[in-house]
């Protein structure tokens, strides 16, 4: 069967057109490919919007279609509370574009003067930290730094072309070695190679900074913290921060595991409360042993009960929210309906690359 020439013509203008995204408010406008999401075209040309796990998952990526024709290429989940938003609300992560588009974004000004970098990394020091938490200092070239936002992460890029990421744990002022907490993940080809094969003095590739995930340093709230299991390092990251730029308000962190084995660096924390009176730490465990004294069950809802009984309401606090993303959707919907102003929450939802099957 002979295939017309006209629909080789049509295919292949198909996959050459480019698109206009304008943007509302900002009246900023970039061009975008058939086949990129509107998140990355945005990110191509330097365009600042907000974003967290890149995967249709947390929905920091929202804003709303004003006109224009959208195709969505996913079976994932919808973010959090998709089901009450607005008609026309988008989630950039994960939309590309049929046609010209206008949207509705709130373009983030903190991140614009931040340079995303490539670099190699000299894997410095690898400390395992737990069972399954492994930490990594890496090392960046000699007169290179990479400025950073506490909270943000980076991508280590692999040989095949794929990436993985992790958030920087420690604070921005020491930009010239990253560390990283690194869970390993059940038959996770790379988890895998963390843990069995990376050796000091071996030589990675990073890209970053990157994410929305960061410290609102222009708030003067209360600033309430809930980590999931590694979802701790982008909060040392925040906290570390904030101590050191003598913040004034009070915070507190509530950190859920499973076991107490899973606290990996539990030390740390009741050491700020030691050192920091506006401080407060509560760690909370889903399988607690029977010695156990302190906070058991879900995290967001010891959360809710510690909040009850101290008589506070969610809305006087920034909410910074980090974990596995089933955490972090419980605690949007349930914080929410205690009284949680939405634009005062702030996740990163950490999603595990699914283990290979097969050969």
């Amino acid at each position: 069967m002979t295939v017309p020439k006209y629909l080789f013509v049509l295919l292949w203008l198909t996959l050459t057109m480019t698109f206009t995204v304008y943007l509302e408010p900002s009246g900023h406008h970039f061009d975008i490919d058939p086949d990129e999401t509107i998140l990355d075209a945005a990110l191509r040309h330097g365009h600042a919007f907000p974003y967290g796990c890149r995967s249709g998952i947390c929905g920091a990526c929202q804003g709303r279609l004003l006109e224009g024709e959208l195709n969505y290429a996913t079976d994932r989940p919808p973010p959090p509370g998709a089901r009450d938003m607005p008609r026309g609300t988008t989630f950039f992560c994960q939309a590309r574009a049929a046609s010209d588009l206008i949207i509705e974004v709130k373009e983030i000004t903190a991140v614009e003067n931040l340079t995303v970098k490539t670099l190699p990394v000299l894997v410095q020091t690898k400390e395992q930290l737990a069972d399954d938490v492994m930490r990594l200092y890496l090392k960046l070239p000699q007169d290179e730094h990479l400025r950073f936002l506490a909270g943000q992460y980076i991508d280590i890029l692999m040989k095949d072309g794929r990436r993985r990421s992790f958030s920087i744990a420690n604070m921005p002022r020491n930009d010239h070695l990253l560390e990283l907490h690194i869970r390993h993940v059940e038959g996770g080809d790379f988890t895998g190679y963390i843990f069995e094969q990376l050796r000091e003095k071996d030589v990675l590739r990073i890209e970053g900074p990157h994410g929305n995930f960061f410290l609102r340093e222009n708030s003067t709230r209360p600033l309430l913290f809930v980590a999931g299991g590694t979802g701790f390092a982008p909060v040392k990251s925040i906290l570390e921060h904030a101590f050191v730029e003598e913040m004034s308000q009070s915070m507190r962190l509530y950190w859920g595991v499973r076991g107490e084995a899973d606290l990996y660096l539990d030390a740390l924390p009741r050491q700020w409360a030691q050192q920091h009176p506006d401080f407060r730490y509560l760690p909370v465990l889903s399988e607690a042993p029977p010695h156990w004294q302190g906070s058991t069950g879900y995290v967001h809802e010891a959360v809710i009960a510690d909040l009850a009984a101290r008589n506070e309401d969610f809305s006087a606090f920034d909410v910074y929210v980090c974990g596995p993303p089933a955490m972090v959707r419980a605690a949007f919907a349930a914080f929410r309906e205690h009284g949680l102003d939405e634009a005062r929450f702030y996740s990163d939802a950490f999603e595990f690359q699914a283990p290979k099957t097969g050969g």
